[in-house]
């Protein structure tokens, strides 16, 4: 069922009844889409424990992504008694999939996590470096999905949303953020609380409209 709603601002908003279960993606947990990599590449106990023993290096990038997803999720919940809403692992393609989704008062943000635990890290306009390393596309890969969300919920709302871009570093050493870094947010993990008191952008009729479209696979059919 889908019916029309104005907002306090006369926007139309599409509302939805939620989706069936097998296309529900509220019930996707932290970090899926590597658990399932995880699982695919090691489908027995005895496989995965041997696996983490010889810790080889792609199995141990995933485990890794996979706690720093975890974490971001318990930062994540905390903000849901202040109106907002959280998806996890929404998945784009076979190989790609968008890490956070959050919606609320204060508008939509998509979220890239990054765990690097007791490094130094460095963000500039297009680049990260982790240790003083090679540069990493982290903010271009962060807008690029930013963008392709926006597409998506434009398409299923029929009114424009704003996606912000976050990437989110868990526990590092030290962040260094470069000030001309101004249209991706690049934060610590312990710093996402301060998104909570954020309101103005999407009236409570629009944080639903929003939530109801993103959490449909079935809206995410060809957004890649």
């Amino acid at each position: 069922m889908i019916r029309s709603a104005a907002s306090p601002g006369g926007v139309a908003s599409t509302l939805r009844t939620p989706p069936p279960s097998g296309y529900d993606l509220a019930s996707r947990r932290p970090g899926q889409a590597l658990r399932e990599k995880i699982r695919a590449d090691c489908p027995s106990l005895i496989q995965r424990s041997l696996e983490w023993a010889l810790r080889r290096p792609e199995n141990a990038s995933w485990r890794t992504g996979l706690r720093g997803e975890r974490i971001v999720s318990r930062e994540l919940a905390r903000l849901r008694r202040h109106g907002w809403r959280a998806l996890h692992s929404i998945p784009l393609s076979p190989t790609w999939d968008i890490d956070h989704l959050l919606i609320g008062p204060g508008g939509v943000f998509s979220i890239n996590t990054k765990h690097h635990r007791g490094k130094t890290v460095w963000v500039g306009d297009h680049v990260a470096r982790i240790n003083h390393g090679e540069g990493r596309p982290y903010p271009r890969s962060s807008r690029r999905e930013a963008a392709v969300v926006k597409n998506v919920l434009d398409r299923g709302c029929r009114f424009a949303v704003e996606v912000k871009p976050v990437l989110v570093f868990v526990k590092p050493a030290k962040l260094t953020v470069q000030p001309s870094l101004q249209d991706v947010r690049a934060i610590e993990n312990r710093e996402l609380s301060a998104l909570s008191p954020l309101t103005g952008v999407l009236s409570p009729e629009q944080v639903d409209a929003v939530y109801a479209v993103a959490r449909d696979q079935r809206s995410w059919t060809g957004a890649v």
